[in-house]
């Protein structure tokens, strides 16, 4: 684990972001950068697609390991 040095105003961001999706900062600062490479690698899925493909991911990595 490292540490990440941000800007105040960025990390006010996501204190108050934190706050409203019930998550650490942390867990929002993960979201965020987990959303930003996602977006950088798939530049053609808008938000909600990307949530999307990520669940399915999950639901059949589940599956998997269920049979």
């Amino acid at each position: 684990m490292g540490i990440v040095k941000i800007s105040d105003e960025l990390h006010e961001e996501l204190r108050n972001t934190s706050h409203v999706m019930s998550r650490s900062i942390n867990a929002q600062a993960e979201f965020w950068i987990k959303i930003g490479k996602l977006a950088e690698h798939n530049p053609n899925k808008n938000f909600a697609e990307l949530i999307q493909a990520e669940l399915h991911k999950q639901v059949h990595s589940e599956t998997d390991v269920n049979d």
